[in-house]
């Protein structure tokens, strides 16, 4: 035992490659996944993102429906689209939300602290993000379905919208990504951030059709974001949608995401 014990000892020692860094992209499925699996151990959560777009359809379809639109289901074809924008919009603030959440608990200090991508926590969030915005928009597209929603553009025009939804998504969740770094408490991220989106969704034309509204109103309706991402929604789920139209719908979010994500990473590093 003794002479075996020499002669590991004295074996000379051998060099061995160090490991190669992760990639970006891998630290981004890493935080990825660890954002799905918040879904899996907090199913709760879902359950606000969820039953707020079903309210508001069931709602505004069946009890504002006939006035607006002389019929339940005309006006259901005019807005579901709506509600998906909606939808994607609101559950953006939960962006913030869980940012401030984490960043109170210390683990965004323990991120920091590890050799990674430094947006990957923020990717992560993301990936959360889209996976919500993905359930909600399908529960509310299967519930249209089921009360008579037509889309006429067939399953490319639904693939193309839930595409648009993912890419709005993606831009507007950069906004709270930077109240969720500059807010304390959660909940004040959730309070600032309603008070922030609640003028632009409900002033826009996801319920009634500005036509009916006054010159000055109207005139802000026409110029606001979330009116262009309803438009090119409706048309690429009913047909008829132009490039243009497109178009305008991803400037607010490519320009959100081209300003504030480089903010957001420079926040994240000087708190």
């Amino acid at each position: 035992m003794s002479e075996v014990g020499v002669t590991i000892s004295q074996a000379p020692l051998r060099a061995v490659e160090r490991p190669r860094a992760a990639s970006p992209f891998s630290n981004a499925l890493a935080f990825g996944w660890r954002a799905i699996l918040k879904f899996k151990h907090v199913p709760e959560q879902l359950f606000d993102l969820v039953m707020t777009p079903i309210m508001f359809t069931l709602l505004f379809t069946f009890v504002f429906g006939g006035a607006l639109a002389g019929s339940p289901g005309e006006y259901l074809q005019f807005f579901l689209p709506g509600i998906l924008i909606q939808t994607v919009i609101f559950n953006s603030v939960y962006s913030g939300v869980g940012l401030s959440t984490d960043l109170g608990k210390g683990l965004f200090d323990r991120f920091r602290s590890l050799p990674i991508w430094s947006l990957a926590p923020f990717a992560g969030l993301m990936v959360g993000d889209i996976l919500r915005h993905v359930i909600a928009g399908l529960i509310i597209l299967t519930i249209g379905l089921l009360l008579g929603y037509r889309p006429e553009a067939g399953i490319p025009g639904v693939i193309g919208a839930f595409a648009l939804l993912i890419a709005i998504g993606f831009g507007v969740g950069w906004i709270f990504m930077v109240l969720g770094i500059l807010i304390r408490t959660p909940t004040t991220v959730m309070t600032f951030g309603f008070t922030f989106i609640f003028p632009l969704v409900f002033a826009s034309n996801i319920m009634v059709d500005p036509a009916t509204m006054p010159d000055w109103l109207r005139a802000f309706v026409d110029v606001n974001p979330v009116s262009a991402m309803t438009t090119a929604l409706r048309g690429l789920m009913g047909g008829g949608v132009t490039l243009g139209e497109i178009g305008l719908a991803l400037v607010a979010p490519v320009l959100l995401t081209l300003i504030l994500a480089p903010v957001t990473l420079l926040l994240y590093r000087r708190r």
